[in-house]
């Protein structure tokens, strides 16, 4: 959990935005969205299939948020570069994640604002894209987390189909023990018959 995320931070110090252009931005925003939509189905899926769904939803939770900051943050320096007077100047890297998460936490401090159209923009898609984030990770996490619950049997009811089973398995004929259950049978029935059941 922090492995990856000491990753994507590395990986995006190491981007070379310095030299941007449009098109740069652009890759880098497509290529970040498929990598979050890839991680979140990768984590859905995982989360139905552990014994501890919540813990693997928190290490979701803790990977996907930074990838979108670190999204939006490759946008605003790489924005910066292009055109200077989008932020009031060009940004470096911890500039621009510094400014991802003020509008992130929503406290927007006032020291960097935007002041292009196209700047104001991407700064009102950061603000769509974190309402819906942070709504549908909090939603889908959580639903998969207590449909895998409801799942999960407990050791209780584990103990009771493993009774269930081996009750099953005494009673049903087999070629291994088939002559026991036919003699066994038959007593049930001489017994039925001699006290008239």
């Amino acid at each position: 959990m922090l492995v990856a995320d000491a990753v994507l931070v590395t990986a995006y110090y190491l981007l070379p935005l310095e030299h941007a252009s449009a098109g740069t931005v652009a890759l880098i925003l497509a290529v970040g969205l498929a990598l979050l939509i890839v991680l979140v189905v990768f984590q859905v899926r995982l989360i139905m299939f552990t014994p501890h769904p919540s813990l693997r939803a928190v290490e979701a939770v803790t990977v996907s948020v930074p990838l979108v900051l670190l999204l939006f943050a490759s946008g605003y320096a790489a924005m910066s570069t292009i055109s200077a007077g989008s932020f009031g100047g060009p940004m470096s890297h911890t500039a621009a994640l510094y400014f991802t998460v003020t509008v992130f936490s929503t406290v927007g401090f006032g020291d960097i604002t935007a002041k292009t159209d196209a700047a104001r923009l991407v700064v009102t898609a950061q603000m769509v894209v974190n309402i819906v984030i942070t709504g549908f990770v909090v939603k889908a996490f959580s639903f998969m987390v207590k449909a895998r619950r409801e799942h999960q049997p407990t050791a209780d009811s584990r103990r009771g189909d493993r009774a269930r089973a081996r009750r099953r398995h005494l009673t049903r004929p087999t070629a291994a023990h088939g002559s026991r259950y036919r003699v066994s049978l038959l007593r049930r029935m001489m017994q039925r018959r001699s006290t008239g059941g």
